[in-house]
């Protein structure tokens, strides 16, 4: 049997070394997104590493949490930022998992009601093809007329207080001068429910993974006015959260869970094997939505408008390539700015090492390090550099949250003071 640090990728049996089949239950949210644990299932990557996944769909993130917390879970596919939240005890379950493994970035977009963005249109005299802080400001102006006109605010949903979905909406929101906390009023919707709140007009807009973003545009309730590579393209977004009493009895058998889901991601990224992949997440098992939606996600190839306009979006989702399966420390440490920025939580040193605790390279690498996969020699980086820019132009620097932090003009409420 090999130890961490020692695994390549050849099938444990052809090894001469036969492992007895470990069972590992693991929650998940239908998303698109959790298409390598589906791959690692129905392609046999965990079986060939003696392993039997079980795939549990549940329906909203805080059941996810608490299941994983009462052991109902062994892992679970996780919003990047739940790891680092149960780390610094945010939340009503902060029970204190970690990740040593992402399950991949993009996916996530940003859609609006479609009475909602015809009025943007109207006002700002948009055509369609902008990008996404043109359709930003243009939110702005009508923002801003109904709150002369006085008119109730604008209700946005996320789907987890926790979640790159609510960081990057607010982001989004704030980039274009529209402050989340006082301009608009932001909610919580599950991911399967938010279609439906859009058709009900319970809310105005949503930024949620796909492919409900897809299926709101088609069922024409939606438009999609900007994706998570337009706000941050290397944004980390599910991980794989682990139960610390779990991995503690079971470190053998996370060891070969981690080699088995690196093989699945690799498999998942090879347009090759699209086709294949959308057959399975098509099924009511996971998804349940018509495997061509889920092909034409997987190319980027998106509907954003009931009239028919479409989007071509470069790595829209990528489950491998990039480094995308690495824990980065510095990303923990932009998602934890994110939470000190909108007052979840305050800065302080002992936060720090928490949110260092909740992503663990040194896992990562251990697994992984002689299994010919590249794997970054450092665990932080300077965030936003170069083609992975933010939306907003500013780059982050993780040795200093709270000058990044003071930087930024709107957060927790707070907006700049406008000279006439």
């Amino acid at each position: 049997m090999h130890q961490a640090g020692s695994v390549n990728d050849t099938p444990s049996e052809t090894r001469g070394c036969p492992v007895p089949e470990r069972l590992v239950r693991v929650g998940f949210i239908p998303l698109v997104d959790m298409a390598v644990l589906v791959a690692a299932a129905e392609q046999g990557f965990a079986r060939r590493e003696g392993i039997r996944l079980e795939l549990i769909k549940d329906v909203s993130w805080s059941n996810i949490r608490d299941r994983l917390a009462f052991r109902q879970f062994d892992v679970a596919h996780m919003l990047s930022p739940m790891p680092i939240a149960s780390q610094l005890h945010l939340g009503s379950n902060p029970y204190p998992c970690f990740t040593p493994f992402a399950l991949g970035r993009g996916g996530n977009a940003i859609t609006l009601s479609v009475e909602l963005y015809r009025e943007m249109q109207a006002l700002a005299g948009l055509d369609g093809s902008e990008d996404a802080l043109t359709n930003g400001r243009a939110l702005k102006q009508v923002v801003e007329r109904r709150r002369h006109v006085g008119k109730k605010p604008l209700v946005f949903a996320m789907t987890y207080p926790f979640s790159s979905h609510n960081y990057e909406f607010r982001f989004w929101l704030a980039a274009a001068g529209i402050s989340p906390d006082t301009d608009v009023t932001m909610t919580i919707v599950p991911p399967p429910l938010t279609v439906d709140a859009m058709a009900a007009r319970a809310i105005d807009g949503f930024c949620v993974n796909a492919p409900w973003n897809v299926i709101a545009v088609e069922k024409g309730v939606g438009r999609m006015v900007a994706t998570k590579a337009d706000i941050w393209p290397s944004a980390p977004e599910k991980v794989l959260g682990v139960s610390p009493e779990w991995a503690e009895e079971n470190p053998e058998t996370l060891s070969r869970l981690i080699v088995a889901l690196d093989a699945a991601a690799r498999w998942c990224d090879d347009e090759r094997n699209h086709k294949a992949l959308a057959d399975m997440m098509s099924d009511p098992a996971y998804l349940g939505v018509p495997s061509e939606m889920i092909l034409r996600l997987l190319s980027g190839q998106l509907t954003v408008d009931p009239d028919g306009r479409t989007r071509h979006v470069e790595n829209y989702l990528t489950f491998h390539d990039q480094s995308a399966n690495f824990p980065w420390i510095s990303q923990a440490l932009w998602i934890y700015s994110q939470m000190v920025r909108w007052g979840q939580v305050a800065y302080d040193e002992t936060g720090l090492s928490q949110v260092r605790a909740a992503y663990r390279p040194d896992m990562y690498r251990a697994v992984l390090g002689s299994s010919g996969v590249p794997i970054p020699s450092v665990d932080s980086r300077i965030e936003g550099a170069e083609l992975e820019k933010f939306i907003d132009g500013r780059r982050f620097v993780p040795d200093d949250v709270p000058g990044y932090v003071a930087g930024f003009d709107i957060r927790n409420g707070i907006k700049p003071t406008v000279v006439e």
